[in-house]
């Protein structure tokens, strides 16, 4: 494979085994006179690379498999002049030395022989069991397929439709594209660029997509050899010109191999040669190309704290360069890939980039998905039949969000050329974020995705209501772009007509959302008059004056008594930012003039006082029967509303009927259909608080009712 591909395997690899050349499997021995103990020698190969990554497996299905394969194909020539059986073996060659199971071989083998030969699938089933007749038919089902520009669209269609069920189809589609690709001289060039730019646009962002990086970076040489010759040779010349003893990255690995010996710390550091794309990437970049840009560093070891371990040492003994870290260790990218990437100062002011992982983040970011076995056993272990799950579904843990959102919307694309585009446009995403919803459940959206995005996520058709966002508690826009890790909740219009609004195809990025706003206005030609616009039954902004500071100080007085504090005698008053009312946990700040004032333990004030070293004071909330006069509580509580007629009426009437008094309200303008109310308020008593909260949010129109978190100066 390319050198950015190379010794995918090495971890499990026994030592002293060669590494077989793949490029010239074409011209190894095919059947020959063998004993029935005995592999046929070409098989043989495929063999050594399984039981490398898979010691116990049983080879006798593969044999199986092979003299099936190399029967039912002799006297079939490939255009290169081989035999054709040569095909098959080199396909599962490429799976074995990624480390696929037994099953995904065995499938490989036999993938051209429904297709091409009299090989049923009837017979598959009856002599390999269920799973293998599944992934061959998935294969078969692809070849099927014209690989014309004009069928283009309804190709990858039909391949998601196909394979999208078991990512191992794919595996084996991507492994039978590499070796065509290997071979692909004998074509006429128009043909060869034809091929190389479907391989482009879609086989080589799917290999990315699925991990398979070892595939993937071969396969971005070969395309580039095709496309673009010259700047292929003049990049092989660069990296021609550049090889040799002297290479900068030998001393650094050097330096970085006595740092850890010296640390203590067992790690294997080897030199990883980028391919050719990755050089005229970084030539494009940067120009001018330093000695250290052909390579990188690898460090493996053994356990994730090994790897942050390696780190803090490289980045203590070496100038490290900060804005190259990179942790896809706590954070790992849509495709299961693992490692810490970093950039240290060597010798001369030398920069070598460096990647940390460990052995099995390495055999993942460089086999993805074909490493992790087999999906439909329980351990990955190389069983060859699977039975279905009782609902008829099968269920594949293996299989990244990115391609059940590709399921999902290919059934909606209204027609070849809009499913062509839009998956284009996905999988041009090279990242995806995760958004956790209030429910515990989580969505899976890629980079630059916005609430609009979420909201067809996770309510499909029924996202056309949605009229708003909280984005981590507070409101938002739909048009507000995610950030990984961020909590929404999506808020729905009551009314089941509501359809989106135009401009939502602005902040729309996922092609699911496009879809289905798209379909929405070409059912309602009149959309936009049924789309999401300003009431104008929307209640006006409302205010009533707040008590000014002379009384508000005079009340607190009188409230103090239903608190003690640690510093006797010290006047004592509630904050006005977070209205403390028991039961609720409360802490005092002693503030200019020797007063306390005491918070809500939540309340952002808290954490401010503490961040600038003001010592906290102990409060607590006294008996009923040790406080002296009456208690005054308040509390300011903030109500979000759809806007409609009567709201305020009746918001007003439900804190009336809890008999609290209503100190001061603000409403803000209505913005998308939604309103913000902000009431401070006097209960007679804290037991009420929960039943008044409840009573305001069963006024219709009112989805939610919280307690005010508001700034407040730190004085």
């Amino acid at each position: 494979m390319s050198a950015e591909a190379t010794n995918p395997g090495a971890p499990l690899r026994k030592r002293g085994r060669p590494r077989i050349d793949l490029r010239r499997l074409g011209r190894v021995a095919l059947l020959g006179p063998v004993s029935r103990d005995r592999l046929p020698d070409a098989i043989g190969h495929v063999a050594e690379a399984h039981r490398a990554h898979y010691p116990d497996a049983d080879l006798a299905i593969l044999r199986r498999a092979y003299v099936l394969a190399e029967t039912s194909h002799r006297g079939q020539m490939r255009k290169s002049g081989e035999p054709y059986i040569t095909h098959p073996l080199a396909v599962t060659l490429i799976l074995a030395e990624l480390g696929a199971e037994t099953t995904t071989l065995t499938a490989s083998l036999l993938h051209d022989t429904v297709e091409d030969t009299d090989v049923t699938l009837d017979q598959v089933r009856e002599q390999f069991g269920e799973e293998v007749c599944y992934l061959v038919d998935g294969v078969t089902k692809l070849e099927k397929v014209d690989y014309g520009a004009a069928a283009e669209p309804e190709t990858f269609r039909k391949m998601l439709v196909a394979t999208g069920n078991d990512v191992r189809v794919m595996s084996i589609k991507l492994a039978d594209r590499l070796h065509n690709m290997r071979t692909l001289g004998v074509m006429r060039p128009e043909k060869q660029a034809r091929i190389a730019k479907v391989t482009r646009d879609v086989l080589i962002p799917l290999a990315e997509r699925l991990g398979v990086q070892a595939l993937k970076t071969e396969l971005e040489d070969l395309v580039f050899a095709i496309l673009h010759p010259d700047e292929y040779e003049r990049t092989q010349a660069l990296i021609s010109a550049w090889s040799g003893p002297e290479d900068p990255l030998t001393e650094i690995a050097g330096s970085v191999r006595s740092t850890l010996r010296e640390a203590g710390i067992s790690a294997e550091v080897l030199i990883r040669p980028r391919h050719s794309v990755s050089v005229h990437r970084v030539r494009i970049k940067r120009g001018e190309m330093r000695g250290t840009d052909f390579g990188r560093l690898l460090v493996l070891v053994g356990e994730d704290a090994d790897c942050y371990a390696v780190l803090g040492e490289l980045h203590t003994c070496f100038t490290p360069v900060i804005s190259e870290f990179k942790d896809f260790i706590a954070a790992p990218k849509f495709n299961l890939y693992q490692s810490l990437h970093t950039a240290v100062v060597g010798p001369e002011g030398a920069v070598a980039e460096v990647l940390i992982r460990t052995h099995r983040m390495h055999k993942v970011a460089e086999a993805g998905v074909v490493a992790l076995g087999n999906p439909y056993t329980q351990d990955g272990s190389t069983a060859t039949t699977q039975a279905e799950p009782a609902d008829g579904e099968r269920a594949d843990p293996t299989r990244p969000g990115w391609l059940s959102r590709l399921l999902d919307w290919q059934e909606s694309a209204t027609d070849s050329d809009t499913f062509w585009a839009t998956l284009r446009a996905d999988l041009a995403q090279d990242r995806e974020i995760t958004v956790f919803r209030t429910d515990g459940g989580t969505l899976g959206l890629p980079a630059g995705a916005s609430c609009v995005d979420a909201a067809y996520a996770q309510y499909g058709d029924e996202a056309h209501g949605c009229i708003g966002a909280r984005v981590n508690g507070r409101l938002a826009t739909l048009s507000t772009v995610l950030n990984d890790g961020d909590t929404v909740q999506l808020l729905l219009a009551q009314d089941a007509s509501s359809g989106p609004s135009p401009e939502w195809l602005d902040h729309a990025r996922t092609p699911a959302a496009r879809i289905a706003i798209t379909a929405w206005f070409d059912a309602h030609p009149d959309g936009a008059q049924g789309s999401h616009k300003s009431r104008p039954d929307a209640p006006r902004p409302q205010a009533q004056p707040a008590d000014d500071t002379s009384n508000s100080r005079a009340r607190a007085a009188g409230r103090a008594p239903i608190v003690a504090v640690g510093t006797p005698g010290a006047p004592v008053r509630l904050a006005g930012c977070c209205t403390p009312v028991p039961p609720d946990g409360i802490i005092g700040f002693t503030v200019r003039g020797g007063a306390v004032t005491v918070h809500r333990e939540e309340c952002p004030a808290v954490a401010r006082m503490r961040a600038i070293g003001r010592p906290a004071v102990e409060a607590r909330w006294n008996d009923p029967g040790d406080r002296s006069g009456t208690p005054d509580y308040r509390v300011t509580l903030v109500a979000e509303s759809f806007g409609r007629p009567r709201l305020l009426a009746d918001l007003t009437e439900a804190i009336a009927t809890a008999d609290a008094a209503i100190v001061s309200a603000t409403v803000e303008p209505p913005s998308e259909q939604r309103v913000r109310h902000t009431y401070t308020l006097q209960l007679p008593d804290a037991a009420g608080l929960p039943g008044l909260m409840r009573a305001m949010r069963d006024v219709p129109g009112v989805y939610d009712v919280s307690r005010a978190q508001q700034p407040a100066a730190t004085g």
